[in-house]
């Protein structure tokens, strides 16, 4: 693999609380779980997570509260080696936290109390305009403030460093100054549909779809379509790089590591466009093999 990049992700910081169960409750259904427990996650932190352990110079730019998850994170994001100089602390401020339920099949539903990450503003990320220019890649999500994605975004293209969207959680109506200036867009399938109005059932309609995001005038369009693998389209090409075949057990965090990897080995070019897919697709296979989000991210060694 050729020299890793430099990576600048904005967003999300949550502590998870994950509930393993037999199967997901019904409303009014009361159910015993078989475990319960706590580790780093936010798809912002799984991000950079990602990155970071496949080799990419990492830094991030988010905030947490002055409470023990804020603490806990902040440790862990530190041990990790990640760059949190743009990462801020408030004062009487909650750390954001997810509640994730996962059942035997491996599919999960996530709760989420943002937090901190709602109090991200556009002047802290004009405080890291050096970190932003000097980065291959700015990374975001849906997770944190959005006008301080927009401002991130706007500096970055500004100063020709590439940018990556993963519109998650969906929204339906995304400023026109974000979509501007995003480079790389990584929806799921639903996703897709809300952003598009397009129902994705084969690959027909996903190349429906990635002509309407490429009107708006995104370069790349990747939409990840689980164990399926991942669709793109770019400069007139498109196909599907299929997954590798795995069972399994907690699918918590595998698009936030696919993306995460993709940006490590992606050239700001695009010129290796699949191998960089396929070594997404590689990490998010050994992530759902595990449980939890971070905890489950791969290292560069364990993918060859």
């Amino acid at each position: 693999m050729d020299k890793m990049n430099r990576v600048t992700v904005i967003g999300s910081i949550n502590l998870d609380r994950t509930i393993r169960v037999k199967q997901m409750a019904r409303p009014g259904e009361t159910i015993r779980a078989s475990e319960v427990f706590s580790a780093g996650g936010g798809k912002g932190a799984n991000q950079a997570v990602a990155a970071k352990r496949s080799g990419a110079d990492t830094a991030f730019i988010g905030a947490v509260g002055d409470d023990d998850a804020g603490k806990t994170m902040a440790e862990l994001l530190a041990y990790e080696k990640i760059d949190l100089s743009g990462v801020a602390t408030l004062a009487k401020t909650a750390t954001g936290q997810a509640y994730i339920v996962v059942d035997e099949a491996g599919e999960n539903s996530i709760m989420i109390h943002a937090g901190a990450n709602q109090k991200i503003t556009p002047t802290q990320v004009l405080t890291q305009a050096d970190l932003i220019k000097r980065s291959d890649f700015i990374i975001a999500q849906f997770e944190s403030e959005l006008n301080s994605t927009i401002q991130a975004f706007t500096l970055a293209h500004e100063n020709g460093v590439k940018t990556i969207l993963n519109p998650a959680p969906a929204m339906q109506d995304v400023p026109a100054e974000l979509l501007k200036n995003t480079d790389v867009i990584i929806p799921n399938e639903t996703e897709t549909e809300i952003l598009t109005g397009i129902k994705i059932t084969d690959e027909a309609s996903m190349q429906q779809a990635a002509a309407k995001l490429h009107a708006l005038g995104i370069a790349v369009v990747i939409i990840t379509i689980g164990s399926k693998g991942a669709f793109y389209s770019y400069n007139g090409n498109s196909g599907i790089v299929p997954a590798l075949k795995v069972k399994a057990v907690d699918t918590t965090a595998a698009g936030d590591t696919f993306i995460g990897a993709l940006s490590t080995s992606l050239k700001p070019d695009f010129s290796n466009l699949v191998a960089a897919i396929e070594y997404g697709n590689k990490a998010s296979s050994l992530t759902v093999q595990r449980f939890g989000a971070q905890p489950s991210i791969p290292y560069r060694h364990e993918l060859g």
